[in-house]
């Protein structure tokens, strides 16, 4: 009969538990950004910044953006998380965000953009925050 060293168990059994968890903090973190990018998809600019810390390094610049852009465009808005990094307190993430502008005048140009975008995320009372993004110029209207 073979005997299993405690440690090993013990071990094995702390992988077990933290499997299950780093998945959840992935869909989550999913969920955060899929709720931003509709956000913008649906003109509704405060509901995309509630995702975002007021502390954060330019917010008050990205909060004029996001609301500029949405009041003048319809924007459809899709991501693909391309880079994940952290733990399940503080993560940084890159993005694959790609979104097509279209102005609401009648005449208006069409502008797509797509870009890598690069946040830091931090988890405060179960919810995650966007702590910083980078670039903020990406989701200016256009000129």
């Amino acid at each position: 009969m073979q005997v299993i060293a405690p440690e090993i168990t013990r071990r094995a059994w702390l992988i077990a538990l933290a499997v299950p968890l780093l998945a959840d903090t992935r869909q989550d973190i999913l969920d955060l950004f899929t709720a931003m990018a509709s956000a913008l998809s649906e003109g509704i600019g405060l509901a995309f910044l509630d995702h975002v810390a007021r502390s954060m390094p330019d917010y008050y610049k990205l909060e004029q953006n996001i609301l500029a852009l949405v009041a003048q465009n319809e924007v459809l808005s899709s991501i693909d998380v391309l880079k994940e990094d952290g733990n399940d307190e503080e993560q940084s993430v890159e993005l694959d965000w790609f979104l097509q502008i279209r102005s609401r005048e009648e005449t208006g140009p069409l502008a797509r953009r797509r870009q890598t975008v690069k946040c830091r995320l931090v988890r405060a009372k179960k919810k995650w925050k966007v702590m910083s993004i980078e670039p903020v110029a990406f989701f200016a209207p256009p000129a």
